[in-house]
């Protein structure tokens, strides 16, 4: 009987993940400050949509997540529209307190993977006030960096932006030592809902996680010779073969390891 009971609830969970509605009871929106490229100080912007319910959540580019919404209704029907809701971040976050169920999208082909939600927090003596709220200090070392982050019992999930959750209360703001990735909590309110395009990623492709980080990184490589085909002077290929080769090499992304 037990063993039936978490059969069951194994299958739900991977339902809910595959499925492109969300019940939303909370949501939680985060500003992100990033660097992509170790060789350029330049940081760039964007913000994020928590979805949250009693036992799950779900994480998106707020574009993503506007454009998703207007394709499910039908009133996305352009490139050029399309195109005003471009992100970085095109994939999809779904957490439960055993699992992470991740979906990217790269060169427009979904992949899919799972990883352990096994996140180990150091909570540590210090407060201060994020977003209005008391928050309390939490410190990780989790995929290659060490994370400092900030948490409230006053809003009891333990969800967070990303992947980062586990704690007492939900994340109000999470960065690397490095401060190469800082989210930061900018609105939470009850919501209600039931968010139907949650995920609308079709014919995903199941892979490790290391094979999908391995496509990611080579991403651009895989772009350079979808173009080479349209181009013939030998000059200009190689140009874009170093070009790409730069790109690839000062790659700064959030995960340094897979782990």
């Amino acid at each position: 009987m037990k063993k039936s009971i978490v059969l069951f609830h194994l299958l739900m969970v991977i339902i809910v993940f595959s499925q492109k509605k969300f019940n939303v009871v909370y949501e939680a929106d985060y500003k992100l400050n990033y660097k992509l490229s170790k060789a350029n100080a330049l940081k760039k912007e964007t913000t994020f949509a928590l979805l949250i319910n009693e036992n799950s959540s779900f994480f998106k580019d707020l574009h993503r997540y506007i454009s998703d919404s207007l394709i499910v209704e039908k009133k996305l029907n352009t490139l050029e529209e399309a195109m005003k809701y471009n992100t970085d971040f095109r994939g999809y976050i779904g957490t439960t307190s055993g699992k992470l169920y991740v979906t990217d999208e790269i060169n427009y082909v979904y992949f899919g993977y799972e990883e352990s939600n096994n996140i180990q927090w150091k909570i540590k003596n210090e407060f201060k006030t994020v977003a209005g709220y008391k928050c309390q200090k939490a410190e990780a070392i989790k995929y290659g960096r060490t994370w400092i982050a900030w948490f409230t019992i006053d809003i009891p999930f333990s969800f967070g932006p990303y992947k980062f959750n586990g704690l007492p209360g939900l994340i109000t703001e999470v960065y690397d030592s490095k401060d190469d990735y800082h989210y930061t909590l900018y609105a939470f309110r009850k919501r209600k809902y039931i968010c139907k395009s949650a995920n609308i990623a079709n014919n995903v492709k199941k892979l490790t996680k290391e094979k999908v980080a391995e496509v990611f990184k080579n991403r651009l490589a895989g772009k350079m010779r979808l173009n080479e085909q349209f181009i013939e002077s030998k000059e200009d290929i190689e140009y874009m073969r170093r070009n790409a080769e730069a790109l690839i090499k000062n790659y700064n992304p959030i995960e340094l390891s897979i782990e």
